[in-house]
């Protein structure tokens, strides 16, 4: 999943899978001659998406928290 995919769907949480950090470029991925888009450019650009997703998946899944799940059982009156 990528990350501007879980910013979107639902709040449940089969549904709504924490979103997973981009993996990390090696060092040896970088040819050093000054490429632009540079790996590490775009590893860049991923991980700010990645944050971003991971700000909205928290937001939703303490909102969810917060929500009441079941309705409030009446009491008798005796």
């Amino acid at each position: 999943m990528t990350a501007d995919e879980a910013t979107r769907g639902s709040a449940q949480a089969g549904d709504d899978p924490r979103p997973t950090p981009p993996p990390t470029p090696d060092p040896g991925d970088c040819c050093h001659s000054g490429c632009d888009p540079c790996v590490f450019d775009l590893y860049e650009d991923e991980l700010t998406r990645y944050r971003a997703a991971l700000a909205a998946w928290e937001a939703r899944h303490a909102a969810a928290a917060r929500a009441p799940h079941a309705k409030p059982r009446k009491t008798r009156r005796a």
